[in-house]
Formats: C-alpha cells, structure tokens, sequence
C-alpha cells in the first residue's frame, strides 16, 4: 500500500502519518507539506514540499511513487480563510479538483478527504444535526466544503472513484498548536493552563459545539477508510464526540488545575461558532461502519493536560 498525505504538518496529518507509517511501513508513506517544515517524526520517513494548487507537481509526486491512496487533508481553515477568502477558495477548491483528477487519471485506489461542521449553517438544524439536512453555511471555508462534498460525489457518481469523508467537528489534539479555526479555543485554552496563565476566550461561556479528540479522530478516519464500501450509503458522513460548552470546558480544566482563570471576550470568531450546530447526529456512520468515541470530556480533559505537561517539562513550549 502507497500512501500519500497532503497538508502532512497540520493538526491532523502530523498524527495520521505517524499512525500510518505504524501500520504500513514509513517507506510507504509520503508525507507531504508546503509552507511549514516537518517536524522530527514526519522527517523520520519520506517526505516532500508540494503545493495542491500545482496539478503537475502533484501528478508527478502520484507517478513517481506509485501511490495507491491518498489522505488529502491541506486547506486553509475557517477563520483564516475569513482573513483571507480567496486563498481559501484556490487551496480548498483547487487542491481538491486536483487530488482528484489526478486520481482518476493515474489509477489511484481511495481518497479521503475532511468536510466539516462547517457546511452546516444557520437554516441548519442546531440540535442532533441531520446526515441529510440543509447545507447552508456562512464562511468561504463552509462553501468550499459543500463544493467540496458535491465534487466527490460527482467523482464517485461519474468515475466509481471510491472517495470518502468525514464532516469534522473541532478536532482537540496535543501534538500541534491551532492552524486558524474557529474551534481553537478549545486548544488554547489548554496551553494557557499548562503554563499557568489566564486564558481570554473568544466565544461566549455558554458557546456549545461539537468537539472530538485527536484519537478518535484518526480512529474514525481508518475505520471509514477500512470499511466494507457495499455498506457505504454515503461519501460524506456525520461523526462527533463530544459536545459541550466553553465555560463546561474551563471548569473541567479547573478542577485538575485550581486558580486557572478564564474570561470571555467573543470576536467575530463567535457569529460563525453560532452558525454550526450544538450536536451532531451520526447514526448513519455508527450503523454503516460501527463509528463510536472513545473519549468523553473528562477522560479527554485529564489526557490533554497529561500530554501538555510532558511537553512543558521538556521545553517544548
């Protein structure tokens, strides 16, 4: 098995290559970033500079290699892409057009590729979200996922590219600091406690989303990914942890971290976490491929802050 990995040094694939390279051999899986160096882990196997945007490089990296399946997971994310709408739209967009014409064209096997709560919006509803509803999202990084779901399922439709997702909630992870989403509060706000420092979030206390940890994220990646495809009703599916408040978030904190302090001082971060849902509905990936998390807040909480400390014990930040 060949593997390919775009956006191999965000906060997703920096895991999920390591996680792969166990399972497949490091040799046969090409990690793959554009702006940010690897980390030692990602350069302890291959791994090259590529820009999604560049059809050519990207079809010579697929040749060279012979891969057989790719993870595509570079994009610019929602707030950032707020900051700036039409890089969001050529990364998201045209990296994915390419990822998959390329696959079509050179035989690659499976793709996966993240979607997003950020599809949803506020025509959406905001309790138990639907796998089936209506995709109304208000950021360009939304637009580009809705574009981006509708363009696999064409790929699968008109080609029997076998292309998978997963609408993400926000992803909670130790390994790498936050790459620009709305969600990454719930990250921060970890650091701050760690080192001792207050934190200012920049939603409301009673701001409800959807989260997941980092472990049951790359577990319902590969098992979607490893799933039998006559069970597949969808390219896309819904998939959650857990859900829970900022102000829930910082008192868990609390409790293992006494005289932590937190305000809120919400930003415009705050009109599009009001634009997603408060839970998820993901009935279909449970009955389809046997989806379920294994992390809960408090487990979730004590592992974060367990990793965290480590880090700072060794300098790390």
């Amino acid at each position: 098995m060949r593997i390919l990995v775009t956006g191999a040094t965000g906060q997703i694939g920096s895991e999920l290559v390591l996680v792969l390279r166990e399972k497949f051999g490091a040799e046969n899986v090409v990690a793959c970033g554009h702006k940010r160096p690897p980390s030692p882990k990602l350069a302890s196997g291959p791994f090259l500079s590529l820009d999604v945007t560049d059809k050519t490089a990207l079809e010579r990296v697929v040749g060279e290699h012979k891969i057989e399946v790719i993870y595509h997971l570079a994009a610019i994310l929602s707030a950032a892409g707020e900051k700036n709408p039409g890089l969001a739209w050529k990364v998201n967009m045209e990296g994915l057009y390419n990822v998959l014409e390329v696959s079509r064209v050179l035989g690659v096997k499976k793709v996966f590729w993240p979607s997003s709560i950020a599809v949803f919006g506020p025509k959406t509803p905001k309790e138990n979200t639907p796998q089936e509803t209506i995709l109304s999202p208000t950021t360009m990084y939304g637009i580009t996922k809705v574009a981006g779901e509708l363009l696999c399922e064409y790929y699968y439709r008109r080609y029997g590219l076998d292309v998978r997702g997963l609408r993400f909630p926000g992803i909670i992870s130790s390994e790498t600091p936050p790459g620009g989403g709305t969600t990454d509060y719930a990250v921060e706000i970890f650091y701050h406690a760690v080192r001792g420092e207050p934190y200012t979030c920049f939603v409301r206390p009673d701001t409800v989303l959807p989260m997941m940890y980092m472990p049951d994220c790359l577990k319902a990646t590969l098992n979607l990914m490893e799933a039998d495809p006559a069970k597949l009703r969808y390219r896309i599916y819904n998939v959650t942890g857990i859900s829970f408040s900022a102000e829930e978030l910082a008192r868990e904190i609390q409790k293992r971290v006494p005289g932590f302090k937190v305000e809120y001082k919400p930003d415009f971060r705050q009109a599009i976490a009001d634009s997603w849902p408060r839970t998820i509905d993901d009935r279909a990936a449970r009955e389809d491929w046997g989806w379920k998390p294994d992390y809960d807040l408090p487990r979730m909480v004590e592992d974060m802050l367990c990793a965290l400390k480590k880090k700072r014990e060794k300098g790390e930040f």
